[in-house]
């Protein structure tokens, strides 16, 4: 028998609790332990039932869709909240994420899509809908051009250090390449950690590689 992922479906529109209930029921490994039709009742049965997937609409009376998310990752935290609504501006969709949803996705995608995200969710995995993924990925690149960069407390030394960390340079063969004694390296090598909030070169490389270090001249 196969492991069944409980749901529960909150929107204020019977219409549609009724047809995705219908459609869902009708899969195997799907489960709908319930209905609410306001943030609040939502809120309420996520304590009270604990599902894996909670269906979530955005815009409803009382409480809306964000704040119900935020309560319900409150008071059943391995729920996980899928956002299923016909909003995908700005206002609706940082909220909402921001509030702990895992999945945004809107109502004219195909119901066996629905299904794949709620397996998908109960799962950890995070679905976005196509034209909300693409303005999660602009922001995040409009605030990664507003974010100052990481080494910017880091002296011209330093960075060459940590450049060479970064290409897997013992302290003897940086202190080698750049002329210095092994002490001085140390001295470097511990500052950058203290700096960049390190413990070690593991975690300084990887840092210098992800922040595109590797990638530019200094």
């Amino acid at each position: 028998m196969l492991e069944q992922i409980t749901v529960l479906i909150v929107d204020d529109h019977s219409v549609v609790r009724q047809g995705v209930r219908a459609f869902l029921e009708a899969q195997p490994d799907v489960s709908v332990l319930g209905e609410a039709e306001a943030g609040a009742e939502g809120v309420r049965l996520a304590q009270e039932l604990v599902p894996d997937v909670v269906l979530m609409d955005l815009v409803m009376p009382g409480m809306d869709g964000v704040e119900a998310t935020r309560q319900i990752k409150r008071v059943s935290p391995r729920t996980q909240v899928v956002v299923l609504t016909s909003y995908h501006e700005d206002e609706h969709i940082f909220p909402a994420l921001r509030a702990g949803a895992i999945s945004y996705t809107l109502k004219n995608i195909r119901a066996t899509e629905i299904v794949e995200i709620i397996r998908q969710a109960a799962r950890g995995e995070s679905v976005l809908h196509p034209s909300v993924a693409a303005r999660v990925i602009q922001e995040v690149r409009e605030a990664k051009k507003n974010v100052p960069p990481a080494f910017t407390e880091l002296t011209e030394r330093e960075l060459e250090v940590l450049r060479l960390i970064a290409e897997g340079r013992s302290n003897a063969e940086i202190a080698n390449q750049l002329v210095l004694s092994e002490k001085t390296v140390k001295g470097h090598v511990s500052n950058i950690f203290s700096k960049l909030h390190m413990a070690d070169r593991t975690q300084a490389a990887v840092f210098a590689w992800q922040q595109g270090l590797m990638e530019h001249n200094y």
